[in-house]
This record gives structure tokens, sequence and C-alpha cells, in this order.
């Protein structure tokens, strides 16, 4: 976030590089630094000659040279942005000449998604030292209520812990789905506002009783009753709640209490640094592991990959989503 901070700042600045090579497994900030420089490096009648939109899947490498080649007209610079990228992997390496001694009045975006390049090719090793070359990483789901924080403050809002794990659960790591529903709240709320279960529940649709942080919970504090209430509403919803996806929180769910068990410092700090969970969620792990211990957990684990099994149709007729995780419930809480 602070490379994307200082490129955007750097172009503001107009201290502009002549190729910038954005690449990673996270479109999102690949797509933004692209959309500023779109929006931004020309005015919108400088736009009409000096700015052209090419495709990985369309054009070649010496398309793409051909284009950074040209003179601006009546500008001072043209920008030739370069999007799907990442289907020129195979003839990529006939850029390094380009790179090497590139057009001072091009700014030669590439916006290369969803894979990283072969660093070791000399095409890359010439882009570290002569543009931009900025890799988007993909954020772990333990970063991203976080990273939803700090998205949020930097526009005056603040958001509760629950609510921000719920957004996190329901959309899971692709911060572009994420950053559209934090738009969505921001029209609807004024600046300064606190955003809470309530506020997701009624703008975005996720239960703030039903969901599976609050089924990590039930299970975690052995609330069957509440447990059995909420893997019905799912069953009820299954649009809104896959099984696929509650099995697999519910497997990194006690994953993660497996290693809370192994570990020789359960002070709140040690815990929520080694586990990477937020500080205030470690009472929730506590709590957990003294209604599971470790020979339990190892169980309910094995448990969890039957359930993953059955649903799949596995060494096993196909069952529903409500007798499933039904069925699952009794085991884990027995």
């Amino acid at each position: 976030m602070d490379q994307v901070k200082k490129i955007v700042s750097d172009i503001k600045k107009g201290q502009i590089s002549p190729v910038y090579f954005l690449f990673g497994e996270e479109p999102y900030y690949i797509d933004r630094i692209s959309d500023f420089i779109e929006d931004n490096v020309l005015s919108e009648e400088e736009k009409g000659f000096n700015q052209v939109i090419l495709y990985g899947k369309e054009v070649t490498v010496d398309d793409i040279v051909a284009n950074a080649k040209r003179y601006p007209m009546m500008a001072e610079r043209q920008v030739v942005i370069v999007k799907e990228a990442q289907h020129l992997a195979r003839s990529i390496e006939k850029l390094e000449p380009y790179i090497n001694d590139p057009q001072p009045t091009t700014v030669l975006v590439f916006c290369y998604k969803h894979k990283k390049p072969d660093g070791r090719l000399k095409v890359f090793k010439t882009l570290k030292k002569k543009g931009v070359y900025f890799e988007s990483k993909k954020l772990y789901e333990n970063q991203v209520a976080d990273w939803i924080r700090k998205v949020l403050a930097g526009n005056d809002y603040s958001i509760t812990p629950k609510a921000a794990q719920m957004l996190v659960e329901f959309l899971g790591t692709d911060l572009s789905k994420v950053h559209n529903e934090l738009e969505k709240l921001k029209v609807v709320l004024p600046k300064g506002s606190n955003i809470t279960p309530e506020v997701i529940e009624q703008n975005i649709g996720i239960s703030k009783d039903y969901n599976n942080f609050e089924l990590r919970n039930a299970i975690g504090g052995r609330d069957f009753k509440k447990a059995i209430q909420i893997v019905t509403y799912f069953s009820q919803n299954p649009k809104d709640n896959p099984v696929v996806v509650t099995l697999a929180l519910l497997f990194s769910y006690f994953s993660t209490l497996m290693q809370y068990h192994a570990l020789d410092d359960h002070s709140n700090k040690h815990v929520a640094s080694v586990l990477k969970i937020p500080p205030y969620f470690v009472k929730d792990y506590q709590q957990a592991a003294h209604n599971y211990p470790m020979k339990k957990v190892s169980r309910v684990i094995n448990y969890i990959r039957e359930a993953d099994m059955k649903f799949k149709g596995v060494g096993a007729h196909r069952i529903s989503q409500e007798d499933l995780l039904k069925e699952l419930m009794v085991k884990i809480m027995a």
C-alpha cells in the first residue's frame, strides 16, 4: 500500500517513469495504478490523439513497441496502456531492447495480472533499472480485515472488528469485490460513520446473526443450539452461504486452533503475532482451546475433511447441505 501511495504521489509531482510494469496475483492495485495513469497523466483534450489502450490477447510485442515509439501530437507525452499483458508471456523478452532505451515522451504501462513473470529474464532485470516494477501481492485472509480498516480510516470512516470480519468471510480476499462494497457503504453513510454489523446487514445483505463468523463463535463456545440455527439458515439460503466456503472457514479455524495449542506462550500479544489474528479475537481462541483440547481439534479437522468429501460425493451418496452441516455440528460438539 505504501508503494502504491509513492507511485501515485510521484506521478502527481510530475515524476513520471517511461515504463510501468504492474504485475501480481491481486489485480486490485494493478487496476488502481493503471486507472490513475489513464485518468491523470494527460488532459482530456490530449487523450484523443495520445492515449492508446492495447490488449495482450490482440497485439504482439512489435505492435506495442511501434505504438510506444510514436511521438505525441500537440502534447508533452503519450500514454500506452497494455491490459491483459500476461498473454504476452512467451514473447515478452523481445521488449528488452525498447525497455533498455525507452521513448522519453511515452508512458508505457503493462498490466500483467494473476501471475508472476519469470524474473530471471533479462527484460525484467532491465525493467527494475529503467522503470517502475510493482508487484501486487494477494493478501492473506487474516490481512484483509486490517486492510478494510485502513482504507475506511483514510476516508474518515471506522468499522467494528465483527463487521470487518463479516465482510471478509462473505466476500473473501478479492480486494476489488471488497472495495466495491465499501464504495456502496460510503454512498449511503456520511463521513465519520462507524460501520457496524447492523449497517452491513441493512446495506449489503449479510445477516449479522447468521453468518460464518457467528457459526465459528457458536462452535468455539459450544453453543449447539445457536450453531444448529445458523446452519439451518444456511441451508435455506444456500446461494449466499455455500457449504464449501463454510467448510473451508471451519477448517482454517480449527487449524489455527491447533497452532494455538502448540504455542508455549499464550499471552495475548504473542498469540496475535504468531497466529496472525487481530488481538481482540485472541479471547475467542482461548475459550475455544478450553472447550476443544488438542486431540479433539485433531478429530474435528478429520470430521471437516470427511464432510467435504461427502459433499463432493466421494465414498458416499451426496447429501443435502443441511444434513451435512447438522451431522458435522453433532460430531464437533459431541
